[in-house]
C-alpha cells in the first residue's frame, strides 16, 4: 500500500505501530529521533509520516514544521501521534503543518483508518 515513516523514540510504541502498519499492508521506515527522521523523509520520500512529539533533541513539532517548509517533503502528510492531549497542543501541531493529530494510545482500527484516508 504505502511507504510510511514512523518517527518514534519509544521502542515499545515503535514495535506496536510497525506491527499494525505492516499487518495493514504498509511498508514501514523508522527513526527514533527527529533529525534521523528528517533525513529519511528527504531520501525516501514516504507517502506519510507518523510523528511523535516528545523526542530527544528536536521535538516533533519542530520536525513537522521543517518537513512542511522543505520543497522535497512539504506535500507529505504528517499525522502526529502524541501523549500531548491538550487542545493547545493539537492546535499547535496543526499550525506547524500536521495534517491530523491523534492522542496516544490510539486504537488500532482508528489509527489505520486515519492513515488509509491520508494515503488513499
Amino acid at each position: 500500500m504505502a511507504r510510511i515513516l514512523l518517527i518514534e523514540d519509544s521502542p515499545t510504541d515503535r514495535a506496536v505501530f510497525t506491527q499494525w502498519l505492516e499487518k495493514a499492508g504498509h511498508e514501514v521506515l523508522t527513526a527514533d529521533n527527529a533529525e534521523d527522521g528528517l533525513q529519511l523523509a528527504k531520501s525516501q520520500v514516504p507517502q506519510l509520516v507518523l510523528m511523535d512529539v516528545v523526542l530527544p533533541g528536536m521535538s516533533g513539532f519542530q520536525a513537522t514544521r521543517a518537513l512542511s517548509r522543505d520543497a522535497t517533503t512539504r506535500d507529505i502528510p504528517v499525522l502526529i501521534v502524541s501523549t500531548k492531549s491538550m487542545e493547545t497542543d493539537m492546535a499547535w501541531g496543526m499550525r506547524q503543518g500536521a495534517t491530523d493529530y491523534i492522542v496516544k494510545p490510539p486504537r488500532e482500527d482508528d489509527l489505520i483508518a486515519r492513515i488509509n484516508k491520508l494515503v488513499g
